[in-house]
């Protein structure tokens, strides 16, 4: 299945929007996360890890799976593929890694850390709300760079697949 001109182009611009407000989240996740563990102000503390939790729950989840689905329609879509230059290859795994991670481990960090700073504790560890943040903005640093650098050539499929497709028919024979 091979996308028209027009579906592919408004796709890609999802695609690319969706990636970069996710990005964009995570941005404003680490800031929050870092106000509340370096901040001594109860309330300020309480309201960063109450508007993280509105972010992980509202946010990051559907964009995401926005970002997965359309990456994938868009990479099956098209003559890039989804296995044929290895680039991609590793941009599917880490987004579906980092899709995973937010909703297995990110989410709920952020419900216990509010439940506790609810409940009048402190926040456990400084660590149990900025690893998630930090790991996430360096995988869509990378995977940003990627997209754009476009390195490391054909995976062996997309090798195969390029000397087995027809070759383009000369206009002038």
């Amino acid at each position: 299945m091979k996308l028209q001109r027009r579906p592919r182009r408004a796709l890609l611009v999802v695609h690319v929007a969706a990636s970069a407000c996710w990005l964009g989240v995570t941005l404003g996740l680490l800031a929050l996360a870092v106000t509340a563990t370096t901040t001594g102000a109860g309330p300020a503390v309480e309201a960063s890890a109450r508007s993280m939790k509105l972010f992980a729950d509202w946010l990051v989840i559907p964009l995401a799976l926005l970002t997965l689905l359309s990456g994938l329609v868009l990479s099956l879509g098209t003559p890039w593929g989804l296995a044929r230059h290895r680039w991609i290859y590793v941009k599917f795994w880490l987004t579906l890694a980092t899709t995973t991670a937010s909703v297995l481990v990110l989410r709920p960090g952020v419900d216990d850390a509010v439940a506790t700073i609810s409940a009048g504790g402190q926040v456990p560890r400084a660590a149990d709300l900025l690893a998630g943040p930090i790991v996430s903005l360096a995988s869509y640093v990378f995977m940003t760079a990627i997209s754009v650098l476009k390195p490391w050539g054909l995976t062996r499929r997309g090798r195969k697949h390029r000397v087995t497709a027809p070759k383009a028919v000369d206009a002038t024979g």
